[in-house]
Order: C-alpha cells, then sequence, then structure tokens
C-alpha cells in the first residue's frame, strides 16, 4: 500500500510544476486523497460490502470533491489534478499514468443495470478540463481529450478529440509545446496547436471560393477586353462579376485561425 502511495505521490510530483514536496503533495492534493480513499471504496465493493463501500465514496466525494463509483477500476500513477466536479461511473476503468483534470465526466448512456455502461480509458490518457466522455467505449492509449470535449466514440490510441461532439485529430504534434511536455512526461489539459479538422475543412472551402471568384473576375475581364470596341452592344453581361468580393479574411476570422 506505501509503495502505491509513494508512485501516486512521485507522479505529482513529475506532473504539476506547482508541487514543491511530498508533504504537501500528502496534505493539500484532493486528487491524491480520492485515488486512495477510492482504493478502499473498492475493496469493500469487491468483497460484498456494497453499502460500505458506497459510503466510503459518498465520504470522499464530500473530502475532496471527486466522486468515484466504488465499482470503477483505476490503475497504478492516475492523477486528478485539481479534479474538483470529477465524475466517474460504475463501470468505468482508467489506465496507468492518465490524467484528468476538473469537471470531467466519465459517463454513461445507457440505463441497463449489469451492461458496460461507461468508457474505458488506456494508459497515458489526458482528459482536459470540463470534457464528458459517455458511453462504453475505449479512449486509446496516449490519447487526449481537449477541455470541453464531448466523446461519444472510441477515439483511436495517440489521437486527439476535441470538439463539441469530438472530432478525431490524429498525432499532429506542436514540436515545442511537445518538447516541454516530454520533460513533464504528458500534454496538460489534453490541449494541441493542430487546427479543428472542422475548421480545416471550413478554411479549404472559403479558400477554393475565393480562388474561383478571382479567377471568373479575370475571364470577364478577359472576355471585355476582347470584345471590339466599334460593337454597338457588349457581349459581357450587365451584372458580371469584373471585380472580387468575396472577403475570404474575414469568414476565415469567423471559423478561427
Amino acid at each position: 500500500m506505501f509503495s502505491r502511495i509513494k508512485s501516486d505521490v512521485q507522479c505529482i510530483l513529475e506532473r504539476d510544476p506547482a508541487a514543491r514536496s511530498t508533504w504537501e503533495v500528502l496534505t493539500c492534493y484532493p486528487g491524491l486523497h480520492a485515488v486512495i480513499l477510492h482504493r478502499m471504496a473498492h475493496a469493500f465493493w469487491t468483497h460484498g460490502f456494497k453499502w460500505l463501500g458506497r459510503y466510503t465514496s459518498h465520504v470522499a466525494r464530500f473530502l475532496t470533491g471527486i466522486e468515484i463509483h466504488p465499482g470503477a477500476k483505476i490503475g497504478e500513477r492516475v492523477f486528478f489534478d485539481h479534479a474538483m466536479g470529477v465524475v466517474v461511473g460504475e463501470t468505468a476503468e482508467i489506465g496507468d499514468d492518465c490524467t484528468i483534470y476538473q469537471g470531467v465526466t466519465l459517463g454513461g448512456t445507457s440505463l441497463y443495470k449489469g451492461t458496460k455502461r461507461h468508457p474505458t480509458l488506456g494508459n497515458g490518457v489526458v482528459v482536459g478540463a470540463g470534457a464528458q466522455v459517455l458511453g462504453g467505449f475505449a479512449v486509446g492509449d496516449g490519447a487526449k481529450v481537449g477541455s470541453n470535449a464531448v466523446v461519444t466514440k472510441p477515439v483511436p490510441a495517440g489521437a486527439t478529440a476535441v470538439g463539441n461532439p469530438a472530432r478525431i485529430i490524429q498525432a499532429e504534434q506542436d514540436v515545442k509545446r511537445e518538447e516541454v511536455a516530454a520533460k513533464m512526461g504528458f500534454s496538460a489539459y489534453g490541449i494541441t496547436q493542430s487546427d479543428d479538422p472542422l475548421s480545416q475543412a471550413m478554411r479549404g472551402l472559403i479558400d477554393s471560393a475565393a480562388g474561383q471568384e478571382h479567377q471568373i473576375a479575370m475571364l470577364w475581364q478577359a472576355i471585355e477586353k476582347l470584345n471590339c470596341p466599334r460593337q454597338v452592344v457588349t457581349i459581357v453581361p450587365q451584372d458580371a462579376a469584373r471585380q472580387e468580393h468575396f472577403e475570404a479574411d474575414k469568414l476565415n476570422q469567423l471559423v478561427g485561425k
């Protein structure tokens, strides 16, 4: 038991720059207290003392602000950072070396008892603040869930899920951020410098439309120059767009850089 607590404390010292000493972590980190109390509650639960397990988790919720059902399975070196308002459901499973921030819900979408209703997090998963991971699917090893994302489908290993509903960004890493993250062993809040794929698609459509308008304007200008000056009637329609009016920059700003 003491060796597990020691490894829990060490992982917090490695991942949280605000942690100054072992004593501070032991006395001032509710995420650590929640994990220790959950192990007691889980032991009661698995040995048939269901009420005692629930009551222990209830006390842990009162003391830490973190609600973990005693039936949930939590691996080694799991760090609930800040973690006020975190809810972990009965059939949820959290792998080793995961980091979970405040306001996260590992919840279920099914009301049927005895079924796998809550998600399974692989090893090294980071779940950002306010994220909702809902359903009995898996989030792969090393995946990241961005802050305030709502995830209802599986996330591949190493990928990042962002947005509502969550969209998957395959492992494109920002070099400078990852160099710092590598020293700490994780990426804080599950953020990424890569663009949201939906925004990328929208900007691609905007750029394509702007390019087409430019080409059409050039064509009309060329036709106008080729039209014989002595002709009484011009072959260029009155409503032909000879100038560009498409405001691609403003639309790109609305989509987001």
